[in-house]
């Protein structure tokens, strides 16, 4: 198929865009197994290739950071040259970092790969949101985004037990190897489909990356999170601090840059005229502590309970399955049945759920200890998963019910953006909520508990986080509006003209 600019989702009848949508929803299921795939294999990779505490981190919180600083650029680079072009070469870029992970020969070259993977990622993702934005029409979205709710649930049952079975059945004698190496075939059979039956899609007016931009949002995102990462490890040094500090300069400079330059020639690399979209600022700023709270539980949960009950990474694996199958759930009806009648009730009803079920879970493992078994585990994991499943599906299409489709893959970056960098955020923040409690080293008889109280403490930031997402849902708009995005796409306008007003 060739390049070719589209402002127009497909006719109704066009049934390329349901195998265009299993692509791209296959590349979204890719990145959410790869990431969890990875958590459940933490402990067995550690003691195989004798990784530190910070290496461990950096595994995963150089993929966060590497993904969140270069979602907006792949998001921009997706408007400027082609949705399905930058799509397919994240893709292929993402298959090969996934092959040098599988092949890396000690920690070091394992970090510096997944951070590759990351970048590609952020060329991959970004995409998978603005094709569906560019290729449906606003009344059939909300099926999708159900669908897309299922595949996050999907995802979350099959990384865990995937991860496991691969880890612990020593496949082809990979050992942990065959994790990143699952994504060979994935991902070639995605690059294969996705040239046949993708449309290309693109803003129907010329736009310009940002060079400029890009250098002061992936500087200020460095400078946040190296030094939070870190800081535990290196005694919080004073540079760490000056740092942060420096890092919310250096991202007020870009905000003061992006308004100059979309007033100059209308090619900013953040629109910050998306920010007048309230469902988009309220949206967004939801992602960014979600992706906290959850970066922290899922890292802590996982070396809970594989260093600190001493589980089998089957086990730790399995044990997730009920947290997983009520979020698939949970989103599937949430979409469908439950967000056309209660509009943002459902979602603040999903925030108190995963507050709920992360306060029965603490009461669980305070009483019962060290010997807590999976059932008594099961009640807050699922309470926890339908909360979840009624947040993540429906929170996407609330972001972008209000955004014209020229700005689809600016939208879907910042988006991404905002969520993955919460997620490198709260992955930082295990040093201070997790080992900044269990002190280093713990003697091998004090383990087990000192793991069990880090992650007591680590589940009442996860709480509070929750309780603060559903304070912040009360900015979202009752019922997400479709009406005026088919129409609202602004022409093109000249140097200095103002930026048109989006909510009206």
């Amino acid at each position: 198929m060739s390049f070719t600019d589209t402002s127009r989702p497909p006719s109704q009848g066009d049934r390329r865009r349901w195998f265009a949508l299993a692509i791209v929803m296959t590349a979204a299921f890719m990145d959410l197994v790869d990431v969890t795939i990875v958590n459940i294999a933490l402990p067995s990779l550690r003691a195989d290739e004798g990784a530190t505490l910070s290496q461990i981190q950096w595994i995963t919180a150089g993929y966060a950071l590497a993904f969140a600083a270069g979602l907006i650029t792949g998001g921009r680079l997706g408007d400027i040259h082609g949705r399905k072009r930058v799509f397919l070469l994240g893709m292929g870029g993402f298959t090969i970092a996934s092959v040098l992970c599988g092949l890396a020969v000690n920690p070091e070259m394992l970090v510096a790969s997944r951070i590759l993977q990351g970048a590609m990622a952020s060329l991959m993702v970004p995409q998978v949101l603005s094709i569906v934005h560019a290729t449906f029409p606003a009344h059939e979205r909300g099926r999708v985004f159900g669908l897309f709710g299922a595949v996050v649930g999907l995802g979350a049952v099959s990384g865990p037990l995937l991860g496991a079975l691969l880890t612990q059945g020593d496949l082809f004698g990979l050992g942990w190897r065959s994790i990143f190496l699952i994504n060979l075939p994935i991902g070639l059979a995605g690059l294969i489909l996705g040239r046949a039956y993708i449309t290309e899609s693109r803003a129907p007016r010329a736009l310009r990356l940002d060079l400029v931009g890009v250098a002061l949002v992936t500087l200020g995102l460095l400078m946040l999170v190296y030094p939070l990462t870190r800081g535990h490890e290196l005694g919080w040094p004073l540079w760490g601090h000056l740092s942060m500090a420096g890092s919310l300069v250096v991202l007020a400079v870009l905000v003061a840059y992006e308004r100059r330059k979309s007033a100059r020639d209308g090619s900013p690399l953040i629109e910050l005229s998306l920010f007048r979209v309230n469902s988009f600022a309220a949206g967004i700023a939801v992602q960014a502590v979600f992706g906290i709270v959850m970066g922290i539980f899922f890292l802590v949960w996982t070396l809970y309970l594989q260093t600190g009950l001493g589980w089998t990474p089957l086990r730790a694996g399995l044990t997730g399955v009920p947290f997983s199958l009520a979020v698939s759930v949970a989103a599937a009806v949430s979409v469908q049945r439950l967000v056309p009648r209660f509009g943002r009730k459902v979602l603040q009803a999903g925030a108190l759920a995963m507050a709920a079920g992360v306060l029965l879970y603490l009461w669980a493992a305070d009483r019962y200890g060290l010997d807590i078994t999976e059932w008594q585990m099961m009640p807050g994991l699922v309470v926890m998963g339908a909360g979840m499943g009624l947040i993540v599906a429906p929170l996407t299409d609330a972001i972008l019910s209000g955004v014209p489709r020229e700005h689809a893959g600016a939208a879907s970056g910042l988006i991404s953006t905002m969520q993955q960098t919460g997620n490198a955020l709260g992955l930082g923040l295990v040093s201070v909520v997790f080992f900044g409690v269990i002190g280093e080293p713990v003697a091998p008889e004090r383990i087990g508990a000192a793991y069990a109280e880090g992650f007591r403490h680590s589940l009442g930031w996860v709480a509070g986080g929750m309780v603060a997402i559903f304070l912040l849902m009360f900015v979202l708009p009752r019922r997400p509006s479709h009406d005026t995005e088919e129409a609202t796409v602004p022409e093109p306008r000249t140097a200095g003209e103002p930026e048109p007003d989006l909510v009206g």
